[in-house]
């Protein structure tokens, strides 16, 4: 992600819909996921970026992109792996498998028949696979 990508990825921008699509990648998600958890309180930064990211689906055309578990699951990572007053460098630096294939964060975790199923699309589910 670039210097010039990040300064425009704001909470603000991300709720108003204000993204562009071509240029959202994985590592674009989980940056604009650190900037709501750490500066909104968790609880609601779940629900503000959870309703932001069903509306830009819904406009990009693609709802069927939403999926509520990984969702999720990814901003609860990211606020526990966050540390106070530290930068985004600094959390992507100690965070790599986050910012990587998230395949591979998701499969320590879910099997794949719970992660695909209908219901982790609706709503969240726990995982069903210990940590490693």
């Amino acid at each position: 992600m670039t210097t010039a990508l990040a300064q425009e990825l704001t909470i603000e921008r991300f709720e108003s819909g204000q993204i562009d699509a071509d240029r959202f990648d994985h590592e674009a998600h989980v940056y604009v996921a650190w900037l709501f958890v750490t500066r909104l309180e968790l609880a609601d930064a779940i629900a503000r970026f959870d309703s932001a990211l069903r509306r830009l689906t819904a406009k990009l055309g693609v709802p069927e992109k939403y999926h509520a578990t990984i969702t999720w699951f990814f901003l609860l990572l990211v606020a526990e792996r966050s540390r106070y007053n530290e930068g985004w460098q600094a959390f992507k630096t100690r965070n790599p498998e986050l910012i990587r294939d998230n395949k591979v964060t998701l499969n320590r975790y879910y099997s794949e028949a719970r992660l695909f199923s209908d219901l982790a699309r609706r709503q969240f589910v726990l995982p069903d696979r210990l940590r490693t």
